[in-house]
Parts: C-alpha cells; structure tokens; sequence
C-alpha cells in the first residue's frame, strides 16, 4: 500500500515471459490502462507490481491486461509457485539431454573429420546422400520437436514486431532445414548426385538454446529462493504465558502485548522487550557482529534472533509484518523487483538482422524473378540468402563464453549464479564490503593477556581457561583455543556457575575464579582499579573487547577479543584499490571497532553502526551517485544491500540467505577472488563480444554473393558446400575463442 490511501499496490505472477522484451511488453500493456499509476515488471522473478487507483481499474482489469498481451497469470501462493518452477526446471533438463542424444550423432558426423575422428565411408553425404541425408532427418525431426516452445515463442515475437534471439534461431533453422529438404528432395527424384545437408547445424543450435534455458529457469528459481531462507527464519510455533501458565500457539497468532517465554537455543519469535531473565542472544542477523549480546530487564529483543544462555520472557511490541525480521524480507523483495534485466547484446543485434535478412531475401528473390531468371533461380536465391544469414556462430557466441567462463569460474572458487550476473560484474567501479566475516575471521580471537600484580600471562590463561570450560560462549571457546595452542593443562575445577550475560564462576584448584565483565566481579566483591579501567577503555577504542579475571576476590587481570582481519584482507583490497575500484566498508559494529578494522586494511570511505535497511539506504546513495556497486558480505543482514547492488557477492561460508540474495558467490572464502570475478567478467565480455563482432561478419559477409551480385556481373553463385563449410568454420573459431578461457588464471 502506498501513502495515498486512493492507490493500491498489488503483484501478479506472469507465466511465459522469456526475454527482457516480454517483460518491456507487459509492461507498456500495464502501464496504459486508466487508473495505473505505476507498472514495474521483474524478468528474474516473474511478477509486476502495480500501482494502480482501485476506483478505476480492478485486478480483473490487469490479468486481462497480461492475458490480451499473450501472457498468463499465474495463480496459486509463493510456495505454489515454486513447486511449478521446479517441476518446469526437472522438465527442461529432461528435454535438454533428449535433445543431446539425438543430436551428438549428427554433430560427430559433421565434425568428426575436423576433430580427427575416423569416420566410415557409408556416413559421408557425399558419398551416400541418400542414405546419410534420410538419417541425419530421422534425427534432427525429434530435436526440432523437443524445441517446439523456441519456435513458437520466436516466431510469436517477430510476428508482434519486437524479434529477439528466439526469432533468429527460428528463422535460420527454418531455413536451414526447408534447403536441405530440397536437396534431399532432388536427390530421392534423381534429379541432384549430392546435397548440402545443413541438418547437424540445426541440432546444434538448437540444443544449445536448450541449454541456455535451462540455465535461465534455474537462476530465476534461485531468486525466489533467497526469500525462503528468510521466511524460515521465522519460527512457527511461540510460547506463550498467560495466567502464570505456557502453551504453544503458532507464531502467526501473536498479538503485541502478548507474554513470551523463549528458552536456550530457540529463536525470538516477535520484536519485543524482556521482562524477566539474562541471557546472550545472537543477533548476527542484524548486525553481522559475531558476539552475542547479553540481555535484561528493559533490553529490546528481535524476533529471528537466537537465544544462546538463559531463559528470557518477553513482552512482544511489534508483530507480524511490522517486525525488523520481515522488514528485511520486504527489503530483499523490493531490491529485487528494482532491478531491470540487462539487455542482452545478440537480441539487439537481431532485432535489425532478422528483419534486413529477410528484405534483402525477399528483395533478391524478388528482383531476379522480375529480371526473368525463373521461379526455380529466384527461390534459389532466396533461400541461399537466408542460409548464408543462418545465425549458428550467432547461436554459439553467448552461450560458449558463458558455459566456459562460469565453468572456469566454478574452478577457481567464484561461482556465478546468471548470465546477467557475469555480464554486470565488469562494469562495477565500487566495491562495499561488509566488515564482520567478510573482512575479518568472523569469530572472537584472544588478542592479549593482560596480567596484573603478581600474576603471570600463562597462569592467568590458565585460571581463565579452566573456568570457560564449562560455558558454550563464543569467547570461552577462544580462550579455550588459545590455551590449546601454547599448551597449557588446566586446572581441576568445582562449583561451575554460568551467568548469562554476564560470565562465569568457578572454584579453579580450591580457588574461586571469577571471568566476566565488570558488573559480574563488582557481584563478587572484586574491586576494578582506576588503571585497568583506563586499560579496558583503550583496548574499546582499539576494537576489541575486555574481558576481566577475577581470583579469591582480587583483580587478577584482563583477557582481550576482537575480530581480526583475515591474514588475506589486506591484500586482496589492495588488488581492489589497484584494478581501480573504489572500496568501502560498511558495518553494524561500533564506529571504534569498525574504525580499528579500516585502518588495519587501509579502507578509507567507513560506514558503522548501520542497520540493515540502512545498508541497502548506503548502496542506493551510492548508485544515485552514478557508482556501479558491487556488495560483498556473509550475513542475513547484508541480504537487502546484496539484492540492492547491481552485483550482489557472498562468501560461501556465510548466511544461507546471503548466498540466495547474491549473484556471485565465493565458493572458497577468500576476498581475494572478487577481484579474480570481476577480471573474469571482463574476459567473458570480451569473449563474447569478439565472438558476436565475428559470428556477425560470418553471416553478413556471404550476403552479396549469396544475392547473386557476383552472378550478374558473369561470376558463380554461392556454392552451397561453400556456404556450409563457412558456417561450420564461423562455428568452430567461436566456439575455439570461448575455449581460450579455460586457461584464465585469475
């Protein structure tokens, strides 16, 4: 809904759509009724949102709208339509490896002289046109059959004046096919020896095509799938404390106001505030900072959080579609729909080479007929025009750089979830990285011992260690791990008592040990000095996180944590900074920590203590600003500002949501491979595009001749072996230039 109360906003689900044409399509169709405000159609998702006056237009109006442009809407809830995308996607790789079978025999016998292969005389054309033509059809028949929807959706395109790579393959197949019919023809009647077969190539093309839907179906369910992992977030059932007594009730149910009791290890099912209790709850999902914060009386809880120590009881303020949980689902939804399809370079270029073909076809059949040369000569040339254009190196010159490029990538750890991805990560020229688990390890790291009086670094250790050892905290675990690695046996311990939120006591070889923070020892009758308070402040401004130790009620020292930076950070945002790109970071953390961090990778432009609709808020100022963003992160948190950015990048060991959210996602993590991305974007574009600037003069080169302008002047017509041998050539070079990518090595 939006803030007029007259308007109302509303998303359908399209069927059928298969190009960013059909999304423009729909669009314009939407955006002309009376009483629509607003029309924005997502190619990715497969849904328009629509703004439209209900006392104008009803929702009747804008299905028949989408129906009249020869689309469907698709009925049924987000998880209905899922189920459908999959069962399209199960059915598509089915047709693709039918399609396959029947076409690698034919593509052997094209190619197999090429590739070295022995093949025997009886499946050469030349020498048996009769028998090897009538094979090569009963085999091509199928291929063509399994891709009835390329031929339906192509030729539904050009006859609505808006042709796309679909109406290529169509036409050029079409062609192909219906010339080599002909002489297949001629030979069964006697009236030719041989015949130029042009069956294999129309096999090949269209199982590439078959491919590259596929591929497409796959990352438009990938889309949604990003919302899901949020979705699961929320848990189902709450408990809820009425009259002194707990009853589980779904968590749909809750009302603001309600009692909830929410036990260790369960997740908060409401935004709300704590009422009674301690505990520590990770809210990683919200700051990405990977300690859990210690909870009270008063302290506001976020529903999706995890309660990690004690029981809370919490009164629930905000519910339902106002909780942060489902801001952030909104959030990734709306960055979604915003994202307009890149057009893809071959649609362009076919949206003028199909039609000037087919004039230049038409008018050279044309011409040679009203010339007087016969309907035979005439026909001739206008199929052989229309062969010569047969878009096959056309067909292979995406899809090869991109199955080579994404292959490639997958090896050295980058995985690209589209095309579109791959195609938008050479153009960024900044780079926001999320700092908690992307920049740094992820998880608190004991930076120093900090003994006072007498006491010695290992003994403190030692003492502080054996007390962790019975707590499930993230900063026992550290201690617990850097007592390991220097060695240390730790002493017998009694009397264990975790204090959530707080810390922990034990009686350590008889003496009572007390680790925690300043509220916990001031409990225990430990008296802080004025210098160590100095001390733990000027370990705060560094970024790191003091903890004190506390033994038969006497300071004994202090313990300091903190987030380091991967030992490859620095590096790798140097590599960044050196290819030219601007770097940011932003952070949920305090701006003294965030700080610490920056300057430790020498990262200038800091955002800290953000929020998550204010890290999507950061990449739209940016963007605004002209930059081309690409966002680097690992948490739920980061999934708004992944969605946002025209590249969306996770590391594999995060969130999974933040792997949904993202385009490109680290599969080794390591930072280091975003720049290894970004050049292996810009080695794919320029793949392609050399690949596109060829394959177009392949097939545009051969035109004249094929029009018999060497003809009338007393020259040869387009020998059609010639015509074939060219196109198998223009196939083979593009097809051998995607392969050169195979040795990028980041």
């Amino acid at each position: 809904m939006t803030s007029d109360a007259s308007l109302q906003q509303h998303t359908l689900a399209i069927g059928g759509m298969t190009c960013a044409a059909c999304a423009s399509r729909v669009e314009r169709r939407l955006s002309r009724l009376e009483g629509v405000t607003r029309a924005a159609v997502n190619l990715s998702t497969e849904e328009a949102v629509v703004e439209y006056e209900a006392s104008r237009v009803k929702l009747r109006d804008l299905r028949r709208a989408v129906e009249e442009a020869g689309y469907q809407v698709v009925e049924g809830g987000r998880e209905e339509r899922q189920a459908r995308r999959q069962d399209e996607l199960r059915a598509q790789r089915r047709s693709l490896v039918a399609a396959a079978l029947f076409a690698l025999p034919l593509f052997l016998i094209e190619m197999g002289e090429m590739l070295g292969l022995p093949l025997p005389e009886a499946l050469m054309v030349e020498h048996h046109p009769l028998q090897v033509g009538w094979a090569q059809l009963v085999l091509v028949l199928p291929v063509m059959g399994i891709s009835w929807r390329i031929y339906a959706e192509g030729l539904r395109s050009l006859v609505r004046g808006g042709p796309n790579m679909f109406s290529l393959i169509a036409i050029g197949t079409l062609a192909a096919l219906s010339f080599s019919l002909w002489g297949l023809w001629e030979v069964s009647v006697g009236q030719a020896h041989t015949f130029a077969s042009y069956f294999p190539a129309v096999s090949t093309i269209l199982v590439f095509m078959l491919l590259g839907r596929y591929l497409e179906a796959r990352s438009k369910r990938r889309a949604g799938a990003a919302i899901q992992a949020l979705m699961d977030l929320q848990p189902k059932m709450a408990t809820l404390v009425e009259a002194g007594a707990e009853r589980q009730i779904p968590a749909a149910q809750i009302e603001a106001g309600d009692l909830l009791r929410v036990r260790p290890g369960e997740r908060v099912p409401a935004d709300g505030e704590v009422v009674e209790g301690f505990s520590a709850v990770d809210e990683s999902l919200l700051s990405g900072e990977s300690l859990p914060v210690a909870k009270g009386p008063g302290d506001r809880v976020v529903g999706g959080s995890i309660n990690r120590e004690g029981s809370l009881l919490f009164r629930a303020r905000r519910v339902g579609r106002d909780t942060v949980l489902a801001q952030i689902l909104r959030l990734v939804e709306e960055a979604q729909q915003g994202k307009a399809p890149i057009a893809r370079l071959a649609d362009v270029i076919a949206g003028y080479f199909v039609p000037g073909v087919m004039l230049l076809a038409l008018g050279a059949g044309g011409t040679w007929l009203w010339a007087g040369a016969g309907t035979e000569f005439a026909l001739e040339i206008f199929v052989a025009v229309l062969i010569i254009a047969c878009p096959c190196s056309l067909g292979l010159a995406t899809p090869a750089a991109i199955m080579v490029g994404t292959g490639r990538g997958a090896q050295l750890g980058v995985l690209f979830k589209s095309p579109e991805a791959l195609e938008a990560a050479h153009r960024l020229d900044t780079i926001v990285l999320d700092k908690t688990g992307t920049i740094t390890e992820g998880r608190p790291v004991l930076t120093e011992v900090i003994p006072l009086g007498a006491w010695r670094e290992e003994e403190l250790l030692r003492c502080a260690a054996a007390v962790e050892q019975g707590s499930e905290h993230p900063l026992a675990a550290a201690v617990g791990e850097a007592a390991k690695t220097r060695g240390l046996a730790l002493g017998r311990v009694a009397e264990f008592t975790a204090v959530p939120g707080r810390g922990a006591r034990a009686r350590v070889e008889g003496r009572m040990t007390v680790v925690g923070n300043p509220q916990l020892l001031a409990a225990e009758g430990v008296e802080l000095d004025s210098a160590g308070l100095a001390r733990a402040a000027a370990l705060a401004e560094e970024g790191k996180t003091p903890v004190w130790v506390g033994v038969e009620g006497h300071l004994a020292g202090m313990l300091a944590f903190a987030d380091v930076p991967r030992p490859t950070s620095g590096a790798a945002i140097a590599q960044l900074k050196a290819a030219g790109l601007q770097v940011v970071m932003l952070s949920g953390d305090h701006r003294q920590t965030a700080a610490a961090i920056a300057r430790q990778v020498e990262i200038e432009e800091v955002y800290a203590e953000v929020q998550p609709a204010e890290k999507a808020e950061v990449v739209r100022r940016l963007q605004t600003r002209g930059r081309r963003v690409g966002m680097v992160g690992d948490g739920i948190n980061d999934a708004p500002a992944l969605a946002q950015a025209e590249v969306g990048i996770a590391i594999a060991a995060g969130a999974d949501v933040a792997m949904e959210s993202a385009d490109v996602v680290l599969m080794h993590n390591r930072l280091g491979e975003v720049a290894c991305a970004i050049r292996l974007s810009q080695a794919v574009m320029r793949t392609i595009r050399q690949n596109l600037f060829w394959a177009f003069l392949y097939n545009t080169a051969g035109l004249p001749v094929a029009a018999g302008l060497l003809h009338l002047f007393g020259g040869p017509l387009l020998n059609p072996m010639l015509a074939s041998m060219a196109m198998a050539f223009s196939s083979v070079s593009v097809v051998g230039n995607a392969l050169r990518l195979r040795r990028f090595v980041g």
